[in-house]
């Protein structure tokens, strides 16, 4: 592995870390449309469908693990909201990991590009932020609201393959109105733990190029943090048009693999 190719993993891993910290998403949807195609459009050999899969699944696990530890010394963590939603995104996913095995390929697509479009549409909603005073210590909620939001988004999730977490900032935001901050530091939290089970299956595979792992892992925990830092002094208007921005070029990039 030449030093132009590592540099180029170090490089992706640190964006979709930085970005996982910053905006509460657990980086999947940077790093595997970025780690399958700039390294072989720089020349590389690159890495195959499922040997980036196995990466991005480390990536998300360190980078939403360092990120949440960071977010909750600034009180910005719900715990019972993240270990609800975790709970129930869990079994939704498993939910829908099992029951996707008899739809096609045009079908799961489908229900990929319709949860994106619902992603888009919630966070293009304005609605008035209260962040002042606000902690994940005084946060309050609709538990039955959250709990049932929580399965649709992990049967949807499961799926696609999805972490599920660009559904599932914007519901929180918009749906259960928890503030920007406290969304975007419990819903690392959420997919963390919904992490868990897919690291843990990717790992039993054995099938693991551990240089790239070790760089991914090196840099989520330097990257993840730092963008947890950068999100506590950004304004929260600037970070849900970040969000936005993310969520919506998303949208576009399924859609126009279920379309053309």
């Amino acid at each position: 592995m030449s030093v132009g190719f590592i540099l180029t993993i170090l490089a992706v891993a640190f964006l979709g870390s930085f970005m996982s910290g910053m905006l509460g998403i657990g980086g999947a949807i940077v790093n595997y449309p970025l780690l399958l195609f700039v390294p072989k459009l720089l020349g590389f050999e690159g890495f195959t469908a499922h040997e980036v899969s196995v990466i991005v699944a480390i990536q998300v696990f360190f980078s939403t693990l360092t990120g949440v530890i960071s977010y909750s010394k600034g009180g910005f963590v719900n715990q019972k909201l993240m270990l609800s939603m975790g709970v129930f995104t869990l079994i939704g996913g498993f939910i829908g990991g099992t029951s996707s095995g008899n739809m096609s390929n045009d079908t799961i697509n489908l229900v990929y590009g319709i949860l994106a479009l619902l992603a888009v549409i919630l966070m293009l909603i304005p609605r008035p932020e209260r962040e002042m005073g606000i902690t994940g210590a005084d946060l309050e909620y609709s538990k039955i609201l959250a709990s049932l939001l929580s399965l649709v988004i992990g049967v949807g999730a499961g799926i696609v393959g999805a972490g599920g977490a660009f559904l599932l900032v914007p519901v929180m935001i918009t749906i259960l109105k928890i503030p920007t901050r406290i969304t975007i530091a419990t819903s690392l939290g959420i997919t963390f733990l919904s992490s868990i089970g897919t690291t843990t299956g990717k790992l039993l595979t054995g099938d693991i190029l551990w240089t790239p792992a070790i760089i991914v892992i090196i840099v989520s925990v330097i990257a993840a943090p730092l963008g947890a830092r950068v999100s506590a002094r950004t304004n929260t208007k600037y970070l849900q048009i970040f969000l936005a921005i993310v969520i919506i070029a998303t949208a576009i990039n399924i859609w126009s693999d279920i379309l053309f």
